[in-house]
C-alpha cells in the first residue's frame, strides 16, 4: 500500500511550474534522441545508416539545429499536459484510494495512466505537429511553424488529421501499465527489502527501470501512433514513411509484413538510451525549483539545502503561513511603537 501525499508547501501554480521547467529542460537535452526515435519509427531514408549515421547524415544535410526539430513544441506541450494531467490523476487518486488515504500502487498506476490518457487526448494535436516538424526538411519546410503547421494541417487534412493515430496512443496505455505495475509489484523482491526503505537512488532506479519495462511493452503502438501522424498525400514522399496504409490495422500489417516484427520496435535504442539522462534531469531541476520555491515561501533557510527554517510549523500552507507571518508582524508593530514612546 502507498500513501498518496503532494508537498502542501507548495502552491498549485509553483507545483506545475516546477514539472513544466523540468520537463522542458530534459525534453530540450535529450531531443537528440527524441528525433532519432521518431525518424525510424516514421522510416525515414536517415535511419538506414544505423543509429550514428542518421544523426551524422542529418546533421550534414540540414545543419546541427536540425536536431532539435520539433523541441520547442514538445516544450509547450507540456505545460497544458502537465497541468491537465496532474489535476486528473488527483481527482482520479482520491477516487481510488480508501477511507484512511491510502492507495494501492496497481490503482495509483492505473490513475496515472487515465491521467495520462485524458493529457494526451486534450493535448494530442501538438504532437501529430511535433511528429510533422521533425519528419520535414528543415531547409525546404512544408510548414513555416507550429501555427502555420496547424492551420495547414486544419485546411487540407479537416480536423480529424489532427487526431490521427491517437487510437494506438490510447491502446498503448495498457501495456504500459502492465508492465510499470509488473516492476512494482516485485520491487521488494528486486532489492529484498521493504518499499518503505528505499533510498532516493533506489527509487530513481527503479523509475527508470520501470519505464524502461512500459516503454518496450507498448512500444509497436508507439511506432504505429508516428507512422500515422506522418503519413500524409500533401506531404512530399507521403511523409516519408517506409510503408502505406489506410488505418492502425493496415498500419500493423504492412510493418510486419515489409519489416518484419522487428519493424515494430525501431527506434526502440535511442528511445531507451534517453530514459536515464531524461529521469536524472528532471528529478534533478525539479527538486531544485521545489527548494527554491519553498525557499520563497519561507520554509527552509537556502535554496542549496533541505534545511528548515526554524520555528516554522512545517505542515502549514503558504497562504497560511504568510497570514500568520502577517499577524505577528501587525502585533510586534504597536510594541515597537509603544516601547519608543
Amino acid at each position: 500500500m502507498a500513501t498518496w501525499r503532494r508537498d502542501g508547501r507548495l502552491t498549485a501554480v509553483q507545483r506545475l511550474g516546477c514539472a513544466g521547467l523540468a520537463g522542458a529542460l530534459s525534453l530540450s537535452l535529450t531531443a537528440p534522441l527524441e528525433l532519432l526515435t521518431v525518424l525510424a519509427q516514421v522510416g525515414t531514408w536517415h535511419c538506414r545508416q544505423g543509429l550514428r549515421g542518421a544523426g551524422s547524415s542529418l546533421c550534414r544535410s540540414e545543419g546541427l539545429r536540425a536536431l532539435w526539430k520539433g523541441n520547442f513544441t514538445a516544450c509547450l506541450r507540456l505545460f497544458p499536459y502537465s497541468a491537465l494531467q496532474l489535476a486528473a490523476s488527483r481527482r482520479l487518486v482520491i477516487l481510488f484510494m480508501d477511507e484512511l488515504g491510502h492507495i494501492s500502487h496497481w490503482r495509483a498506476i492505473i490513475a496515472g495512466s487515465l491521467a495520462g490518457m485524458v493529457a494526451t487526448i486534450v493535448t494530442y494535436p501538438t504532437d501529430v505537429i511535433k511528429t510533422r516538424l521533425i519528419v520535414q526538411n528543415r531547409l525546404e519546410p512544408s510548414y513555416e511553424g507550429i501555427l502555420h503547421a496547424f492551420y495547414k494541417i486544419y485546411h487540407q487534412e479537416g480536423l480529424l488529421a489532427l487526431y490521427r493515430g491517437v487510437s494506438p496512443a490510447i491502446l498503448g496505455a495498457v501495456p504500459f501499465s502492465a508492465g510499470s505495475f509488473f516492476v512494482y509489484i516485485n520491487l521488494d523482491k528486486i532489492w529484498q527489502e521493504p518499499v518503505v526503505r528505499f533510498t532516493p537512488l533506489q527509487n530513481f532506479i527503479n523509475g527508470c527501470v520501470a519505464a524502461g519495462v512500459a516503454q518496450t511493452l507498448s512500444f509497436p503502438f508507439e511506432t504505429v501512433k508516428r507512422k500515422m501522424q506522418a503519413q500524409s498525400p500533401w506531404l512530399p514522399h507521403y511523409g516519408a514513411v517506409d510503408v502505406h496504409f489506410t488505418g492502425m490495422a493496415d498500419c500493423f500489417r504492412q510493418t510486419v509484413k515489409n519489416k518484419g516484427v522487428l519493424g515494430l520496435w525501431s527506434g526502440l535504442t535511442p528511445s531507451l538510451l534517453k530514459i536515464v539522462p531524461y529521469f536524472g534531469v528532471m528529478f534533478s531541476t525539479f527538486e531544485f525549483c521545489k527548494r527554491v520555491c519553498l525557499y520563497r515561501n519561507g520554509y527552509i533557510e537556502s535554496p542549496l539545502s533541505y534545511k528548515l527554517t526554524p520555528g516554522v510549523d512545517q505542515s502549514l500552507q503558504p497562504q497560511e503561513l504568510r497570514e500568520l507571518k502577517l499577524l505577528r508582524r501587525e502585533n510586534f508593530e504597536p510594541r515597537k511603537s509603544a516601547l519608543e514612546n
